[in-house]
């Protein structure tokens, strides 16, 4: 009866045995299409224009597309050219102009070889599906340039269209289209495992570019975590996103970008602290502020003071949630005031700062008045930011802490277990679980904590998960045992500042190990593989993004500026297409010169697993899908045929 029922609401769509027969030819013939390429990125930091070359130069793929059909007609000059008005249209039309003696016949000639590398990027769709990822009102002659053959009558049908195009005045816009088209073709599913958020200037700005992505997902970092705490006005989040961002001097992103409402914090740290700051303190200027700028000295006592903060908002939640099992790092009442030090699990160290005018020594974790209003008014500020909620909904939207695809797992961090490799049980809000039902019971309790927080509890304590998951020992997201920014900021010894990993990451580089948590998943072994982010792989020390003998890719190689003197490169892609698995090894992100030039250097790729045959969509998790819709297709006929539902 519930078939039938299916069988009628198909039949709507379907009316009859012609219609529903099309339809089964149709998805048979995408069944045997080549398998789309998935692309893998991984922390990404703030990182915009080198994700979005990343993208658009589809990580070396668009020059190998360039080589293979111009290499032996074009000079090396010209092939660059052509990939730079791929990856940066509108700086390079910009060049151009000034420096082509015909410009509309450079137009004409870059059309010709754009369309070439927009036809073999589209090979693997099926042509419905190209003229989807075709700009609205140009898509028509795009198509039609794309499909037109070689014939006499042909060529003179694609010669007027280009013609068309120039003396319209609108060969600089189509130029640009069939540039973002071939980078939109060239990546049919991206995949962001983590840490859109922190340390580089723009995430908002990758956040808007993902929203309007044609095919994306991620798996959530500690990094985005953090701020998806900091949006349900969790004051512990709001603390770390605040400290970390002003830390970096990402004034342009906190006030300009998410309307974050600085004011109050910047007056109280400056009638708080005085001029002699400790350069603990003094931010990261990696980047500079172009509508916000920030003098140093104020931005360091602004750190010192969210610094001071988030250490008490903290250790409120701590003594809040005593579950988290985080008691050690209360550190704020173990300062001994007469003999300038602190005592961390034990060991007593000289603090390098005891200028600490807001703590009270009786009452060390108690906010002052001033504290207190500057806490008020950020929550505000984010609470009500329309675009943070918006990229945060459209985190939770097509997020989540992990995601099986074609074979493969994807998540950011770790799997907490023993030194023997056994999954731990972890005890949260009166559950206890481990292994897969651990990211599972946190990603519904995230959810929850978001869209459906207890209307009993204080605004903002819903997060107090969102926090954990970012620094607790047993965080699938964090995977160290502590982490130690107060010691970073007021411990001269190093060895204060170590923040010891758990075992998943000494026993990532076993077989047995991998292959456990891939049939923890219910993946197959010998097909799957773990792709995996979050901790920097430092290549130049020899370390290797492969581990467990091939089953697990750590592709966190250092896209933020941030980490590139530790990995000596910038960052991984992790490439899956219908032939190969690949890794993509980058160089540093040039960016565009005043005289309008750019250097791009193409990535360094290395293919870890050639496929046996040609993977085909028939053999995806999506194939299965459309497999699902042939046969309901043919009950639908079966049933027409038999007479049970009646044809219109």
């Amino acid at each position: 009866m519930a078939d039938i029922k299916y069988l009628e609401l198909l039949s709507k769509d379907y009316p009859n045995v012609e219609a529903a027969s099309a339809e089964i030819i149709n998805l048979n013939a995408i069944l045997a299409l080549p398998k789309g390429t998935e692309y893998f990125l991984s922390d990404l930091h703030g990182e915009c224009d080198a994700f979005i070359h990343m993208l658009k130069s589809a990580s070396g793929t668009i020059r190998a597309k360039i080589d293979e059909h111009f290499g032996g007609v074009l000079v090396e000059e010209d092939c660059e050219a052509l990939a730079s008005l791929v990856y940066n249209p509108e700086a390079e039309i910009r060049r151009r102009r000034e420096s082509e003696a015909d410009f509309d016949n450079w137009c004409r000639i870059v059309i010709y070889r754009l369309i070439t590398i927009c036809k073999s990027v589209s090979t693997k769709y099926t042509r419905s599906k190209v003229r989807k990822r075709l700009p609205k009102y140009l898509a028509y002659s795009m198509d039609e340039l794309l499909h037109a053959d070689d014939e006499a009558n042909k060529t003179h049908y694609y010669n007027a269209i280009i013609d068309s195009i120039i003396e319209c005045g609108i060969a600089e816009e189509y130029i640009i289209q069939l540039a973002e088209t071939i980078s939109s073709l060239a990546v049919d599913q991206l995949h962001i495992l983590g840490d859109v958020f922190d340390r580089g200037p723009h995430p908002d700005q990758i956040m808007d570019y993902l929203v309007d992505y044609h095919d994306v997902d991620i798996q959530w970092g500690n990094h985005d975590i953090v701020w998806m705490g900091a949006a349900t006005g969790n004051w512990a989040c709001i603390a770390n996103v605040l400290r970390m961002n002003i830390s970096y001097n990402n004034f342009d992103m906190l006030e300009i970008g998410y309307g974050i409402n600085l004011r109050p914090l910047t007056v109280f740290a400056n009638n708080t602290y005085g001029d002699e700051m400790s350069p603990k303190f003094m931010p990261h200027v990696l980047d500079r502020n172009k509508y916000d700028p920030v003098d140093e000295l104020t931005a360091a006592k602004m750190h010192k003071a969210i610094s001071i903060i988030q250490f008490k908002v903290e250790g409120q939640r701590i003594m809040a949630h005593p579950e988290y099992d985080m008691e050690r790092r209360l550190l704020l009442d173990k300062i001994d005031w007469e003999n300038g030090t602190v005592n961390v699990e034990g060991t007593v160290y000289k603090m390098r700062d005891m200028d600490l005018p807001t703590i009270d020594p009786k009452d060390p974790y108690k906010l002052t008045e001033g504290e207190e209003f500057v806490m008020n008014t950020l929550e505000a500020s984010i609470l009500n930011s329309e675009k943070l909620q918006k990229h945060i909904r459209f985190l939770f939207s097509h997020g989540s802490l992990y995601k099986k695809m074609n074979g493969n797992l994807m998540y950011h961090g770790c799997m907490p277990v023993d030194d023997n490799g056994e999954f731990v049980d972890v005890r949260l809000n009166g559950a206890v679980c481990r292994g897969k039902k651990l990211f599972d019971y946190l990603d519904e309790q995230v959810r929850k904590a978001y869209f459906s927080p207890d209307e009993s509890e204080e605004i903002g304590r819903s997060g107090d998960l969102m926090w954990f998951l970012w620094e607790g020992a047993d965080s699938p997201l964090f995977g160290k045992r502590k982490m130690t920014t107060f010691e970073r900021l007021f411990i001269e010894d190093k060895e204060a500042h170590k923040e010891p990993k758990c075992p998943y990451y000494r026993l990532n580089g076993e077989k047995w190990f991998c292959e456990s948590i891939l049939r923890e998943f219910g993946l197959d072994p010998a097909r799957g593989k773990i792709i995996n982010g979050h901790v920097p792989v430092k290549l130049k020390d020899g370390e290797s993004p492969v581990k467990g003998g091939g089953l697990l890719y750590v592709i966190d190689g250092g896209i933020a500026k941030a980490y590139q003197k530790q990995t000596g490169i910038a960052g991984y892609t992790f490439i899956y297409n219908s032939r190969f698995m690949a890794l993509a090894e980058h160089q540093p992100y040039t960016p565009l010169q005043p005289d309008g030039t750019q250097e791009f250097h193409s990535p360094r790729m290395q293919i870890v697993e050639t496929l046996p045959e040609r993977m085909l969509i028939l053999d995806t998790d999506k194939g299965a899908e459309i497999q699902e819709q042939v046969d309901r297709m043919k009950e639908l006929v079966r049933a027409y045929r038999r007479g049970e539902l009646k044809q219109h």
